[in-house]
């Protein structure tokens, strides 16, 4: 955990950052084609986060995305709302959150620490799966090693108004679960969907937790998949993720089956 620990002790602030790599805007139809499964996660008003479908009614974010940065305590998760290729005041598919599973290890806190970025992943169950042509879910992949090319789409601070696509990015170092990344990113990217573009198109490999600095550049850092996906789906199937008062359903499985601008993306920060 030695590198880690050293990227996240050296923390750069957002408002001081320069991008390095382009950013794509995708504000047109035809740029955001393929892409409107990435949605703005809005926070009751107060800050939004990034997120994107895996399955028709399930959207992969990160799991500090659900938590009052000022507070600490878990947000209801009733005033989320999903909007699946939000661009230029519309979106494809508006929805609420039915429910919300954190991964089973991740801790809420303020202070620096590998051990936030590892488990920041969440699953959210929307209230109705949204089944059109335009919104397709992303298949998900393994997580990629260093230096293997990559690609973000995400809202962020100052372009919330549409996503915006980086390729190609790469993945600078892996350790304990953490991917280290030059992707640039900004506040409202948190839970942004990392991307391995392959002949059988994009996949999700990682969600974007933090930002940072190592030797003097930004640094974006990201979650594993593999494992924390597998323990998410789990807590659904075992009816967990309801808000505090509903009623918990029986769900029979088959086999195969900006007020606080910067609320909706608590990157790790040393002050």
């Amino acid at each position: 955990m030695r590198l880690i620990a050293a990227v996240l002790a050296l923390a750069l602030a957002a408002t001081g950052a320069l991008a390095q790599n382009r950013l794509e805007t995708l504000d047109t139809g035809d740029k955001s084609r393929g892409w409107e499964a990435v949605g703005r996660l809005d926070i009751g008003g107060t800050g939004f986060c990034t997120g994107a479908l895996i399955a028709p009614d399930l959207v992969l974010t990160a799991a500090h995305c659900l938590f009052d940065k000022d507070s600490g305590a878990r947000l209801d998760h009733r005033e989320i709302t999903f909007l699946a290729g939000w661009r230029n005041g519309r979106a494809e598919a508006y929805r609420a959150i039915r429910r919300a599973v954190a991964h089973p290890n991740y801790v809420y806190q303020s202070e620096t620490g590998p051990l936030r970025v590892q488990n920041d992943v969440a699953l959210l169950e929307l209230v109705r799966p949204i089944r059109n042509t335009t919104v397709i879910p992303f298949a998900t992949g393994a997580q990629p090693g260093p230096g293997a090319e990559i690609g973000v789409v995400s809202y962020a601070r100052d372009r919330a108004e549409a996503p915006s696509l980086q390729e190609v990015c790469r993945v600078r170092a892996r350790q304990s679960g953490v991917l280290v990344m030059d992707c640039d990113v900004d506040f409202g990217a948190s839970g942004a969907p990392v991307f391995s573009i392959g002949p059988e198109g994009p996949r999700i490999v990682s969600v974007v937790s933090a930002m940072a600095e190592m030797a003097g550049r930004k640094v974006s850092l990201g979650t594993a998949l593999e494992g924390p996906l597998a323990l998410l789906h789990a807590e659904l199937a075992a009816g967990r993720g309801l808000a505090p008062g509903d009623a918990p359903s029986v769900r029979r499985i088959r086999v195969g089956e900006e007020t606080r601008k910067d609320m909706g993306a608590k990157f790790v920060t040393a002050e």
